[in-house]
């Protein structure tokens, strides 16, 4: 069988399956669907606040990309601590949990970024201003930071040591999302207090739990979708080094046997 041959099975190899593509499709065009009845809800059905008006409605956005923000870094634990146990075991498999771990990483500081954003718009017409340096504000942008940190040292450090060190960070950034969650509890902030296990009268009006829980799972099936996409690109981009290295080494064995 000639080189040409080989590359050319190879390489059908890295392309997603039919079924694979109509099932991302298919998750695609629901996500799309629950986003527009989530974006209904908040800013067209549900009532406006009787103290805050119409500005609640940032709430129905910010809610969900607080959640997620800390859901997903979560995956990213998982992922780098699953690398860390098979890089020695299963270099394949540690391959696939480092993809998994960009992959979640980078969803990670997408919705950490969301969450800050819409916070800052929350705040300068409820408290006048776009950002206090509060318990609950400053340990969201440290994570925020150690995410983006996560990413950097994917592109600045030397190629053997970007994985381990990636997920060394990964572990160290996961103390912090606790500490998020907690922040409102164990200080005194300005950030509101708990909406869920707060104190008596905490939790949220009916009205409020329709435009919520839309948003919070439309922007979960957005956050999967981003996270299955980002991971597969990883997995195409690893699959093609290593292709590119078995080239290069079926060639330079050609040439000895020429």
């Amino acid at each position: 069988m000639d080189q040409g041959t080989l590359t050319s099975q190879r390489t059908a190899t890295i392309a997603a399956p039919a079924w694979l593509r109509a099932t991302a499709i298919l998750w695609f065009i629901a996500t799309v669907i629950v986003l527009l009845i989530g974006f209904r809800q908040a800013l067209f059905t549900a009532p406006p606040d009787g103290e805050l008006g119409d500005v609640q409605r940032i709430f129905y956005y910010h809610l969900p990309f607080a959640v997620l923000g800390m859901v997903f870094p979560y995956v990213n634990l998982v992922a780098s601590l699953a690398f860390l146990y098979l890089r020695n075991r299963n270099p394949l498999k540690a391959l696939t949990a480092d993809a998994l771990a960009l992959a979640s990483a980078q969803v990670s500081v997408l919705y950490v970024t969301l969450m800050l954003l819409t916070g800052m718009l929350y705040a300068r017409p409820v408290w006048g201003i776009w950002w206090t340096w509060d318990a609950r504000l400053t340990t969201a942008f440290i994570l925020w930071l150690l995410y983006v940190s996560y990413l950097l040292t994917r592109k600045l450090a030397a190629p053997d040591q970007i994985a381990p060190l990636s997920a060394v960070l990964a572990v160290f950034a996961a103390v912090d999302i606790p500490i998020v969650y907690m922040s409102i509890r164990w200080w005194r902030t300005q950030h509101p207090a708990p909406i869920f296990g707060g104190a008596e009268g905490s939790g949220l009006a009916p009205s409020i739990w329709p435009p919520t829980l839309w948003n919070v799972a439309g922007w979960l099936m957005w956050g999967i979708f981003i996270l299955c996409f980002r991971f597969a690109v990883e997995r195409r981009n690893q699959i093609a080094d290593q292709e590119h290295a078995l080239q290069a080494i079926e060639a330079s064995l050609h040439d000895h046997q020429g």
